[in-house]
């Protein structure tokens, strides 16, 4: 599959993760984040029936170059984590993943989705504002590293396409 993204574009496939991706998971979220996820978290999540983990491969090599890691709350679709790796950043890698995403979702969801972000993290407030997510609030003190708040954001329901008559 073919993304036009921010930089040039890419040859990436999506699919489902599965346990054997772990290390090429822990490996992006050591990368990407402060304090990383563990091993044991990420299996929790590939293993829970309320999840959906996707990934997003090198089509030439097959090496994970992104994920991202949903739940299902009650209603809503909590997006947990969403990270690319950082020699594939600014390709349209998350963009692929979340709109596979609500591809995969539209019509499950009451509430829509949510998730939080750092404030500090312009790039990705702006990825997701340009995929319909609007701030609603903020939690105070919510990054256990340095005490930084989250933007809490949301988007409305995906709709499923009307049928065609």
């Amino acid at each position: 599959m073919l993304a036009p993204g921010a930089g040039k574009v890419t040859n990436v496939e999506l699919r489902r993760l599965e346990p054997r991706d772990l290390a090429g998971i822990e490996e992006i979220e050591r990368a990407s984040y402060p304090t990383p996820w563990s091993r044991s978290m990420f299996a929790s999540e590939l293993s829970k029936p309320s999840s959906l983990c996707l990934g997003a491969f090198d089509a030439e090599t097959g090496r994970l170059v992104g994920y991202l890691v949903i739940s299902r709350y009650v209603d809503a679709w909590h997006v947990m984590n969403v990270a690319v790796s950082p020699d594939r950043r600014r390709q349209g890698i998350a963009s692929m993943l979340m709109n596979r995403l609500f591809d995969l979702t539209s019509g499950r969801s009451r509430r829509g989705y949510t998730l939080e972000v750092r404030v500090s993290n312009a790039g990705a407030i702006k990825l997701y504002e340009r995929l319909g997510f609007r701030a609603r609030g903020v939690r105070r003190g919510y990054y256990t590293d340095n005490r930084e708040d989250a933007l809490i954001m949301w988007k409305d329901p995906v709709q499923e396409p009307a049928a065609k008559s």
